[in-house]
């Protein structure tokens, strides 16, 4: 078994006296290409990678679903029967309210979103021991892992019959309901549809995924994920104030969403929007345009090919949608000095991490120079580990 497998396993067994019945994991994931382009129904490239959460569980027979982890080794306990009050009002309202930790919002929320898609009656209580070797904060989405393990074991447990692309809606549906994160729907379907050595397109109206075909493996590519170490929430502040931005954009455009803009309406945007939505919009409409972009140039060329589109997704997000730090923009700078193919940050923003696509017999180099960039310019030293295009959902044990 995984070790982290393991730790989960017997954190379940402290938990309750007993070994678990199955462990199920799902992966965090990195996102090539696409950012902020899933809640306006645009399209993402994202690929899950090799670290992942478990989920250890078992039934109880008292109607209660317990929740622990090696986040918080407090147990957080609920009844079944009041998962519906405790998450049906006002999103966010349980971890606002102090109600529930908010990492037990996550697998405590997944039940709740999974129970209200129809009638189950007398599903047993639950058991669930959590263990993650997903980096958190790193924009890594370790969130999304959580709830894909989570609706993966209880899918098993109680019987309810999902498809991937279900349990992605609910690991969707917990995040911003429960947790009162507004996020789209791109991370749970990375994380829980993912293929090895593939990116998932993701067509965030349709929900039509298609597997692409990365060839770093052939290319002898990798992907180095450098962790700024600056901590982000999509629950608060910035995240939130961006999708409003994209939300009015689309109102005073007269359309659906963002998605239905296109590169050739800016100039008539740009006419009747102020300056912070015009660019937010921009960034938008761009970075579809990107996505689509490099998935045409991956299947034509290959990854070599993609560099460019990751530095201008960088420098949009920077300059137009405004989501960079310092940090952020030292490690782009830094990767592709050392000769990155390309680099970009990746995930939500206001944080985390960048990631860079960097010729193997280079990657010592490149986080010797990334090393010292963060040095030069005092900020503290950075986490920097490749990641792997990898599977999504297991049941592991």
């Amino acid at each position: 078994m995984n070790p982290t497998a393991q730790v989960a396993s017997n954190l379940f067994s402290e938990l309750t006296g007993s070994s678990p019945e199955s462990v199920w994991s799902a992966p965090g994931r990195a996102n090539l290409i696409g950012e902020h382009t899933d809640y306006n129904e645009g399209f993402v490239l994202p690929f899950a990678i090799e670290h992942r959460t478990y989920a250890a569980v078992g039934r109880r027979d008292d109607g209660i679903i317990r929740v622990v982890s090696t986040f918080d080794r407090t147990p957080v306990e609920v009844a079944i029967v009041e998962l519906s009050a405790l998450f049906g009002g006002a999103a966010g309202e349980a971890v606002q309210s102090g109600s529930v930790p908010e990492w037990a919002a996550y697998p405590l929320g997944v039940a709740w979103a999974a129970l209200a898609r129809g009638s189950y009656p007398g599903v047993p209580g639950v058991d669930i021991a959590i263990a993650s070797d997903v980096p958190i904060g790193a924009g890594l989405s370790s969130s999304a892992a959580i709830e894909g393990a989570t609706a993966a074991a209880l899918d098993e447990l109680w019987g309810l019959d999902l498809t991937l692309l279900d349990m992605a809606k609910i690991g969707r549906t917990a995040e911003n309901q429960a947790v009162g994160a507004p996020t789209g729907i791109m991370d749970q379907v990375s994380s829980i549809m993912g293929e090895y050595d593939s990116a998932t397109f993701l067509d965030c109206r349709s929900l039509e995924t298609q597997a692409v075909d990365l060839g770093f493996a052939n290319e002898h590519l990798s992907v180095l994920v450098i962790d700024t170490r600056v901590k982000h929430s999509h629950s608060t502040g910035g995240y939130g104030e961006r999708r409003a931005s994209c939300e009015l954009g689309a109102r005073t455009l007269g359309v659906p969403a963002l998605r239905d803009v296109t590169v050739g309406d800016l100039e008539r945007a740009k006419s009747v929007l102020d300056d912070v939505t015009f660019r937010r919009v921009a960034h938008i409409v761009t970075e579809n345009q990107r996505v689509l972009d490099t998935v045409d140039t991956l299947r034509a060329e290959g990854p070599r090919g993609i560099g460019g589109l990751l530095v201008a997704s960088h420098v949009s997000m920077r300059d137009d949608f405004e989501i960079s730090v310092p940090e952020l923009d030292t490690a782009v700078s830094a990767a592709l000095d050392a000769g990155a193919i390309g680099a970009r940050m990746t995930g939500g923003g206001f944080g985390g991490a960048a990631i860079a696509v960097v010729e193997n017999d280079r990657l010592d180099e490149t986080k010797q120079q990334v090393s010292s960039a963060f040095a030069a310019a005092d900020y503290a030293e950075p986490n920097q580990f490749t990641v792997t295009p990898s599977h999504g959902v297991l049941r592991d044990a």
